[in-house]
């Protein structure tokens, strides 16, 4: 049903490469353990796509780029390795903005990927065209990035679980945009062995699920230490069985004033107060905090992140693999040649940045000093931590999903920076974050808010956000495309677990 769904909804442009044949083999050996009684784990059967920058054995990774275009990497991620280990079924690769740079999903080669909420009953019931003349085609609004295709596969009902990459909100902020759990672990609890960096003192794998119980069990089978990372905790991880009756009366939830920044929606503005009743309302203490740094935080992250893109992005030279250019006159000309047709402008314009903020009359000026205000934010978080707060209840995104057309109008460095505000400070931070969508916008889009809570504390988080997620009881996208060419897969409801 998954792979005919994700036929079916090609035109999201969700993913870059799809695995039917090791699917069904996969499926059907899951199968055969089913009927002896025998399967692997929790998750054994269950489909799940992969964000395509996590190297997977056997099956194209592109990072959606002419870099890597045709790459088949000879091992598989830490992480994907695991699910396999657990019998889940791998469908494909999903779409994502080249090389994870972006806020949209809409940067990659392989073109954007479209919004299954612009096809839902929902949106089209509030969206009048403009004129009889406009394209209804072109109405369709972003994802969000840069796991846009991650999140677009498990709204759209083409997966039960997907893997994306986080590095200052790319699980998150689509994950908000098209309606479903996106959860951004603490910084070491998952390896990143295998997933292509972009950044690696922030970069974590998130995970994409249409309810949090799912998102507590993924997390349970990838948690842990892993040798190849030595980023990686020590500790041994305990998967976690969320309660069917959390409580959040003892808790105190925390406001952050700095999170209402400019050009927060007074949609999501009013449902950031409505939720913060809710926990009032269930007997939590809700207080204003303040975390003073954020605001620098935008800043800051642009500099470290393209410093570590810059140094990241060396290892594509054209000489051990990917692409290589046919300009032959001398090695420098290879790379150079290599170099601007394997990588998009944005890319090109990161790493040129980065080199900027590392050369050696800028390095104290811009790097070591974004490392030191990278610390005064991690400090903010522990004090209010420390001061008795549990969890801290801020907004995902600043609006609901913008059209593509719309969007493409400003450049990918202005929307990361904007898109990312609210985001990016966890990743600075390492702390664990969960986007739970919360409602439908007046345009009949999703919106979400997000959790962040202290550190290795997801069964804290986890547990919150499933409370809060049973209070709101977000819809069921109405996706009226598919629904004519399956109506089985509606029989269940949104948040029906795989368990």
């Amino acid at each position: 049903r998954c792979l005919s769904l994700i036929k079916s909804t090609k035109f999201l442009n969700a993913y870059i490469t799809v695995a039917e044949e090791t699917a069904l083999k996969q499926a059907e050996e899951s199968e055969k353990r089913y009927r002896r009684g025998q399967p692997l784990g929790v998750l054994d059967g269950i489909p799940i796509a992969v964000k395509d920058n996590f190297n997977t054995a056997g099956i194209e990774t592109t990072c959606a780029s002419n870099m890597l275009k045709g790459y088949i990497s000879p091992y598989n991620a830490t992480v994907v390795q695991k699910l396999l280990d657990q019998g889940a079924v791998l469908l494909g690769k999903t779409n994502l903005d080249e090389f994870a740079m972006g806020s949209g999903s809409t940067d990659g080669v392989f073109g954007p990927v479209r919004n299954p909420w612009s096809y839902s009953r929902q949106y089209k019931e509030k969206s009048v065209p403009k004129s009889h003349s406009e394209d209804k085609d072109s109405n369709w609004v972003i994802t969000g990035g840069s796991s846009g295709g991650s999140a677009a596969a498990v709204s759209s009902f083409t997966c039960f679980a997907a893997l994306g990459s986080d590095t200052g909100g790319s699980t998150r902020n689509p994950a908000a945009h098209c309606g479903v759990v996106g959860l951004k672990p603490t910084y070491g609890l998952i390896s990143r062995h295998g997933l292509i960096p972009l950044v690696n003192s922030m970069d974590v794998p998130g995970i994409l699920t249409r309810c949090v119980d799912d998102a507590a069990v993924v997390l349970g089978s990838l948690a842990g230490h892993d040798p190849k990372d030595s980023t990686t905790i020590q500790d041994n991880f305990k998967p976690f069985e969320l309660s069917n009756l959390p409580d959040v009366s003892k808790l105190s939830i925390g406001i952050p004033k700095e999170y209402h920044a400019p050009g927060l929606s007074s949609e999501i503005l009013a449902l950031w107060s409505k939720a913060a009743d809710l926990f009032k309302n269930a007997g939590a203490k809700v207080i204003e905090v303040s975390l003073p740094h954020t605001r620098y935080s935008i800043v800051c992250y642009h500099v470290l992140c393209t410093a570590e893109v810059a140094s990241n992005m060396a290892r594509f030279d054209g000489l051990e693999y990917g692409h290589r250019s046919d300009m032959n006159k001398s090695t420098e000309s290879m790379y150079a040649a290599t170099r601007r047709e394997g990588f998009n402008d944005v890319v090109r314009g990161r790493i040129l940045s980065g080199n900027y903020f590392m050369l050696k009359q800028n390095y104290e000026n811009y790097f070591i000093k974004a490392q030191k205000v990278r610390r005064l934010i991690a400090n903010d978080f522990v004090k209010v931590f420390g001061s008795g707060v549990d969890i801290l209840l801020t907004p995902t995104t600043l609006s609901d999903a913008v059209p593509y057309t719309e969007f493409i109008k400003e450049d990918n460095r202005t929307r990361s920076a904007q898109d990312d505000i609210l985001t990016q400070a966890a990743n600075m931070a390492g702390l664990p974050a969960i986007n739970v969508p919360t409602a439908l916008s007046e345009r009949g889009l999703p919106v979400g808010l997000q959790f962040i809570g202290r550190s290795f504390q997801e069964k804290q988080l986890l547990t919150v956000a499933k409370w809060f997620e049973k209070q709101v009881k977000f819809p069921t996208i109405q996706l009226e495309e598919v629904k004519r060419h399956d109506h089985g897969v509606f029989q269940h409801q949104k948040s029906a677990s795989f368990l």
